[in-house]
């Protein structure tokens, strides 16, 4: 099987983000998505983003259009969710995103009327049912197919920080469940999703998808699922392992820290020197250590299996790449990073609202809610409680 790789500009930006629609009193969700989306379709049809429906129909989703920088990305997402607050705040609903819903149940959601989600959920059944779940996807542009796979193979090593710094799914329909990204390793059960395949060329990939496709697994490229994956049809690596961002600025330092890996890495290659990597094992340790754990995991940083907390490898990866950030013009977005480190990540803020709150999982929707309004408002919402 023959599958081309578009054209694409070197480290462009792309972004999609999920997002909850809930009932702004009870925070429940609200299956409102295709009563909001024909409007939207038609008033924002000229605009670079983009507004669409997802599998659950208590969900939409608002893509960029292609940035050369994150800043300029960032900006069509924030135009994106203008528009939608046009049409659900006259109707009482609230956005909100993480990786998982603190409390509504699978069995209360509605299912988009669309004939491959319904195949979906017919050939995955309980799974496919349960997935109850919300993430980001960050694309960033490959100039050269050669280039994808050392890239995706050396990016593995840097999942378990993205997915530390995004973690925000502590809940699973009412129970605290002991993980930072519950939504991690629910993901992995679907058929063809988790960690990508070690491969190591593009020629590679195109026997795995023949392989695939012969074998009825899958129809095309597109139902690769993998945390990381090349997307052909725009020239993209697609990083997907994050849990859905809670704000827009913590979704701009994510951004830029991808666009700065790819980079980095490309120019590795560039110089002609062997991308690091390390064993497939250890990279899916490390996806564990890090759903479990968040920014509190201690990760494997080498292929000799050196350890490290993941906060102060990822520190020090800030310190290394700060200078490619500002030739990027992503200075701004990459420093956000910071403030996820001193502030915690969204998994560790809505267990502090809920100890708070004495396990209401109420309040850390509201909490999400506010967040996403307005950035992260930890301390106004536990001041709120106190009193």
């Amino acid at each position: 099987m023959t599958v081309p790789f578009a054209t694409s500009a070197r480290s462009s930006v792309g972004l999609e983000w999920e997002l909850m629609l809930a009932d702004g009193e009870s925070g429940d969700l609200v299956p409102r998505a295709p009563e909001i989306l024909p409007a939207l379709e038609e008033s924002t049809a000229l605009e670079r983003y983009t507004v669409t429906g997802e599998l659950l129909t208590n969900t939409v989703e608002v893509t960029s259009g292609i940035g050369a920088t994150v800043a300029a990305a960032v900006d069509d997402i924030a135009d994106a969710i203008a528009a939608i607050r046009a049409e659900t705040t006259p109707r009482g609903i609230e956005l909100l995103c993480a990786g998982s819903h603190p409390f509504a149940q699978w069995y209360d959601q509605g299912i988009t009327d669309k004939t491959r989600y319904h195949k979906l959920i017919e050939r995955t059944q309980w799974w496919g049912r349960n997935m109850m779940i919300w993430g980001i996807h960050v694309h960033v542009g490959v100039e050269d197919v050669n280039k994808v796979f050392p890239l995706i193979n050396a990016l593995s090593i840097y999942l378990p920080h993205l997915q530390a710094l995004s973690a925000s799914s502590p809940f699973w329909a009412g129970e605290r469940t002991g993980y930072a990204s519950n939504r991690a390793l629910v993901f992995q059960q679907l058929p063809t999703a988790g960690l990508p395949w070690p491969l190591q060329d593009w020629s590679e990939f195109e026997s795995y998808l023949d392989d695939m496709v012969r074998t009825g697994v899958m129809a095309d490229a597109t139902e690769v699922r993998w945390d990381i994956r090349p997307a052909p049809r725009w020239g993209t690596i697609e990083v997907r392992a994050c849990d859905g961002m809670s704000t827009l600025p913590e979704l701009a330092a994510v951004a830029a820290l991808v666009q700065v890996l790819v980079e980095h890495f490309s120019r590795q290659y560039d110089e002609g020197r062997e991308l690091p990597s390390i064993p497939p094992w250890f990279v899916r340790e490390n996806k564990w250590r890090a759903a479990r754990y968040g920014l509190d995991a201690r990760i494997i940083v080498d292929a000799e299996g050196t350890q490290a907390p993941v906060r102060e490898h990822l520190a020090e990866t800030m310190d290394e790449l700060a200078e490619i950030a500002v030739e990027l013009k992503c200075a701004r977005e990459f420093a956000g990073l910071d403030t996820t480190l001193s502030q915690g990540a969204s998994y560790a803020r809505q267990l502090l609202v809920a100890d708070a709150a004495e396990g209401d999982l109420r309040e850390v929707v509201q909490h999400l809610i506010r967040e996403f309004r307005a950035g992260p408002t930890l301390r106004e919402h536990l001041s709120q409680l106190a009193h």
